[in-house]
């Protein structure tokens, strides 16, 4: 367990240290947000009906700038093959990396949803439950982004690759993260069913994530 929480120590310093990754999400997603209402003109009750999708989309490509960082730095400098060979597991170095992308960039693209939020006039009986369905949909935001940061590693389109490679596995959180809180806004149905699966689908991909991106940084680095 020591080994695991080094890990995790380790790499949360270097984020905050680094910084520009958060940043960049952050303006990213702000950008985002800031432009559509300019473009879809100043109707305020179209603004507010697409709010929630709008808002999770923003945040799964802000979320995507910063995956190809994932273990790229690591495989740079080498220090990558000295984890690879070290007493923890490869998996759970993967889910010490996922994490620390969830805690410095999904968790604090969630913390920015009130804020954006003002920008598409959301309604702020709808916020509790968006709050709820980003944090229990970013996980899988995290640890499947692992996978393609896995299998692009050393790539010169890393960025187009991961792109390409996890959007569509990000395909049922945002329907299931979209859907919960459409049931809110326009009082369609209960929301329990969508929070359940959107939880399930999380749970799944932080078991499936690590599995499948040490087996990808197997073959990089064989």
């Amino acid at each position: 367990m020591r080994p695991f929480v080094a890990l995790l120590v380790r790499d949360l310093r270097l984020a905050v240290r680094d910084g520009g990754a958060l940043g960049t999400a952050l303006g990213f997603n702000l950008i985002v947000v800031a432009l559509l209402p300019m473009g879809l003109g100043p109707d305020l009750g179209l603004l507010s009906r697409i709010a929630p999708g709008v808002l999770w989309i923003g945040l799964l490509l802000s979320a995507l700038l910063s995956l190809p960082r994932l273990f790229e730095a690591d495989f740079e400098d080498g220090s990558l093959e000295v984890l690879a060979t070290g007493p923890l597991p490869l998996e759970l170095m993967v889910v010490a990396k996922s994490l620390v992308h969830w805690i410095t960039t999904g968790l604090p693209l969630v913390l920015l949803v009130p804020v954006v939020g003002l920008l598409l006039n959301l309604d702020f009986a709808a916020l509790p439950i968006l709050m709820t369905t980003l944090l229990l949909g970013t996980p899988a935001v995290s640890f499947l982004g692992s996978i393609g940061a896995a299998l692009t590693l050393g790539s010169r389109r890393g960025g187009l690759l991961i792109a390409l490679l996890v959007l569509p596995l990000y395909v049922p959180t945002l329907i299931f993260g979209v859907s919960t809180i459409s049931a809110v806004v326009l009082a369609t149905g209960g929301v329990i069913a969508p929070l359940m699966v959107l939880a399930a689908i999380s749970l799944v991909a932080i078991v499936i994530g690590p599995v499948a991106a040490a087996a990808a940084l197997r073959a990089q680095m064989g």
